[in-house]
């Protein structure tokens, strides 16, 4: 069958969004709007996978997740035209796991390497949840049976096993599928990765081989999202570098995490290739690009942070973005869980 397109995209309410964030995900996000159909989902049943002390109890997590709402409003994304909400307001995505969970097979998720990176070598201390959270995001994925998912590098693992799962439940449900009125048998789409552009991947300003982490323990780190002019300023001249001026090329990047790193975050703050950011800087000191990155940053970023300020200075405003797009979000949900009990042979209410 011709599925709608449709995209879908989470991210967890864990507190203190980045550049990182904002780079890989949410300007992104931003962009997609205007040729997509888009569902912005603040994934707040994926927080609580981890202890207590990561995501900080029940009032921390609901001021983050208003938080990363407001983030997404402050940085463009328009609620009125797509949908923005946060998970748990929709009981399709427990439903939809339970069923999940019992199409997916073990031997799949014991292959998740997020797992066995977050959870360490104290396994058997980790959450159930922990384990079971990428049969939660296929349920997140495919209650509005979406098409399209933009994914970084670590989870492009996770959308395989969305794929694996869609497949399987309509391999096993097939005739009871067609006997429902889909005559090709497919029920669920297979979703695609969504492509997106240059430095999804933005690396920590102390150390270019390690991924830009609210976690890290030094807050010059990352740039957060709520950071001033001033503290901008201050982390980007701070910024770990090597002796070398800039290169002419991007070869000359090679075996040069933190120059490459600036280089592509100046590229995707510009939306320009990096080998044109070095056709006009290479050559250069650090210390002269870092001044134009401030300039950049400060620009780029100054605005979305005082929109965020006010933002959640009003959290019944923000409250009210969520039930909204809740509301909307379970029209979509609640049409797939109705056909889903049905083939599966639930008996409900008609």
């Amino acid at each position: 069958m011709a599925f709608v397109e449709r995209v879908f995209s989470g991210v967890q309410p864990t507190g203190n969004l980045h550049l990182g964030n904002y780079l890989g995900a949410i300007v992104n996000f931003v962009k997609m709007q205007e040729t997509h159909n888009c569902i912005y989902c603040v994934v707040d049943m994926h927080a609580i996978t981890m202890g207590m002390d990561v995501w900080g109890g029940p009032a921390e997590l609901a001021r983050n997740t208003r938080e990363v709402t407001a983030a997404f409003i402050a940085a463009g994304i328009d609620p009125n035209k797509h949908i923005v909400f946060n998970q748990s307001q929709v009981a399709g995505h427990a439903e939809l796991t339970w069923i999940f969970n019992c199409v997916a097979r073990i031997g799949w998720l014991s292959r998740m390497t997020q797992f066995k990176e977050k959870a360490g070598k104290d396994r058997e201390n980790a959450s159930v949840g922990l384990y079971d959270y990428p049969v939660l995001m296929a349920a997140d994925i495919l209650l509005y049976r979406a098409t399209h998912v933009p994914v970084g590098e670590d989870q492009k693992q996770h959308l395989e096993l969305s794929r694996d799962i869609a497949q399987k439940f309509n391999n096993d449900f097939g005739e009871s599928i067609r006997g429902h009125g889909f005559n090709d048998g497919l029920f669920f789409p297979q979703p695609e990765p969504f492509i997106t552009g240059p430095a999804t991947r933005v690396m920590s300003l102390r150390d270019g081989t390690k991924k830009m982490s609210k976690s890290d323990a030094s807050d010059n780190s990352r740039i957060n999202l709520t950071d001033d002019a001033d503290l901008i300023a201050q982390k980007i001249r701070k910024a770990k570098t090597d002796p070398e001026p800039l290169p002419s090329e991007e070869k000359g990047l090679e075996n040069r995490p933190e120059a490459d790193n600036l280089v592509g975050i100046y590229a995707a703050l510009a939306e320009r290739s990096k080998s044109d950011v070095l056709r006009e800087f290479g050559g250069g000191q650090f210390s002269s690009f870092k001044n134009a990155l401030v300039e950049l940053c400060v620009a780029k970023l100054s605005p979305i942070a005082s929109e965020m300020k006010r933002l959640v200075a009003d959290p019944g405003h923000v409250d009210k973005i969520l039930v909204d797009g809740a509301d909307r979000a379970r029209v979509l949900a609640d049409e797939t869980m109705r056909a889903t009990r049905d083939i599966v042979g639930f008996i409900r209410k008609s």
